[in-house]
């Protein structure tokens, strides 16, 4: 009893002095803060409230984190809503999706889809999607039947396992893998899927020491079996009419190596290729590289003007239909996986809402409809957009953020900051040990799985076998009066003209 009594003494009189410890260390850290604000010039409200001033800037930060969670409604939250990521989470981990009780979306905004049921639906059926063939004047065409993709993210923006588990997972799922701007890893080969290579203004990993495009690094890239195409980057939603962005603090000496660029510094690429000056620039090196690769190529980019459309499309009917881009990429103008500054993601490029439609008709009205493939890209992440995307005209579709959700992304909007908490955007060891690639490979086959399974279903409704059948009168636009018309009211449905 004395020992114990011993003992309960030293022990709260060890506690004691902590304590008494801890609220001198925490005085002298409050002094030491109250001198730095009042001292300091940068900022106005610590200068002027010292240490209480600081607050405001860390619920600054956490404002984010309690909209998510506790504040915003299901249909509420930007660019993703809850109900958008709670499809995509439970997609991708193979469960029921189903929801109860009725929609929690307002069928009246603006510009909601509306599919056209009809009275007899197609009995549901497991039939595979039709093919789709890229370059049938090529050497060697591609063929695929999957009706969404992965588009593209580089190596460097996303990590190596979340690169793993995209390329795993598209093998499992038949998909193909863009590469995004930045190279192609090894990571992005070690899956066996289909790969679509992208090349971007500073031509990383396909540059020479000078910064300009290698013939020979090109041949080497596209010798691969598993890469299929090349997509030349003209822009991006991000960031339209800037290059790509990626900061030191991501350029390892492994990422540095793949784009052939120094390490540890700014990787800034130009805002277009200094080599493109024009509509015949660019069909000259979309002609130079099939011819290097023998392989279909296409471009990238963001539409704001018919046009320029017209005046792409007359140049390649000047020229002759080889010339032509085997697929035409179409970004929508607001904002993607790339971080980018606000002035662009807010207010240059149109939406994929307006630009798909007038580059399909736009290809019809110049008799290129059946030459140029038609892929959408952009905020297509669930059933309902690609399904619209389908019906408004596209080939193939594209997602980048509904696949980074499927393996794990919580969108805490710190990709650009290297302290992703998921380790998806992050090249912190520990954070990405977050990420297992052979389970996350299947959340990603399960995403696409389900993706398919729901676009198909939606098709079925609309009286059509496939979803590659889809056409402007299967889809209705809400429109300001909180009335919908049928898509093809307001943009026609026209063979092609020549």
């Amino acid at each position: 009893m004395e020992f114990l009594t011993r003992i309960t003494v030293q022990g709260l009189s060890i506690l004691s002095t902590l304590f008494v410890l801890a609220i001198g260390f925490g005085v002298l850290l409050i002094v030491i803060m109250f001198l730095i604000d009042a001292n300091q010039s940068k900022n106005a409200v610590r200068r002027n409230f010292p240490v209480v001033g600081r607050f405001r800037d860390l619920f600054a930060r956490l404002g984010e984190f309690f909209r998510q969670y506790f504040f915003a409604l299901d249909r509420e939250e930007m660019p993703f809503n809850r109900a958008e990521r709670d499809w995509i989470y439970t997609s991708a981990a193979g469960e029921d999706n189903t929801q109860p009780f009725g929609s929690t979306r307002s069928l009246n905004i603006v510009g909601t889809p509306i599919f056209a049921n009809a009275p007899f639906p197609i009995l549901e059926e497991t039939n595979e999607s039709p093919e789709l063939t890229f370059g049938e004047g090529c050497a060697q065409p591609y063929r695929i039947h999957q009706l969404i993709n992965i588009s593209g993210m580089s190596y460097g923006a996303l990590s190596k396992p979340a690169i793993q588990s995209l390329s795993r997972g598209a093998k499992l799922a038949g998909c193909w893998l863009n590469t995004g701007e930045g190279g192609l890893s090894p990571y992005h080969l070690e899956g066996g899927c289909d790969i679509i290579f992208q090349i971007g203004t500073a031509k990383y990993g396909v540059r020479d020491e000078n910064g300009e495009f290698s013939e020979e690094k090109y041949r080497e890239v596209t010798g691969h079996p598993e890469v299929k195409m090349t997509e030349l980057k003209l822009a991006q939603g991000a960031k339209p009419g800037k290059g790509g962005l990626l900061p030191g603090s991501k350029v390892t000496p492994e990422i540095a190596d793949v784009r052939g660029i120094p390490e540890g510094e700014d990787s800034v690429s130009p805002n277009r290729h200094p080599e493109i000056d024009s509509v015949d620039d660019l069909l000259d090196f979309i002609v130079r590289l099939r011819e290097l690769s023998g392989k279909p190529v296409g471009i990238k980019t963001v539409v704001s003007s018919k046009r320029w459309l017209d005046e792409f499309c007359k140049g390649i009917n000047a020229r002759g239909p080889e010339s032509a881009p085997d697929f035409i990429t179409v970004d929508g103008g607001d904002g993607g996986t790339g971080a980018a500054p606000m002035a662009l993601m807010d207010n240059v490029g149109l939406t994929l809402r307006e630009a798909l439609p007038m580059l399909v008709d736009a290809l019809r009205e110049h008799g290129l409809r059946q030459r140029i493939k038609v892929i959408a890209s952009g905020k297509l992440a669930v059933p309902a957009e690609v399904a619209w995307a389908y019906c408004t005209g596209a080939d193939a579709v594209n997602t980048a953020r509904g696949f980074m959700f499927s393996i794990g992304c919580i969108q805490a909007m710190a990709c650009n900051t290297n302290n992703c908490p998921t380790g998806i955007t992050t090249h912190k060891p520990h954070l990405q040990d977050g990420i297992v690639p052979e389970t996350k490979a299947k959340s990603v086959a399960f995403y696409v799985k389900r993706m398919e399974k729901d676009v198909e279903m939606i098709a079925h409704s609309c009286g059509v076998e496939h979803a590659r059948f889809l056409r402007r009168s299967h889809v209705r636009i809400v429109q300001a009066n909180g009335r919908s018309v049928p898509m093809d009211d307001l943009y026609p449905e026209m063979e092609d003209l020549r």
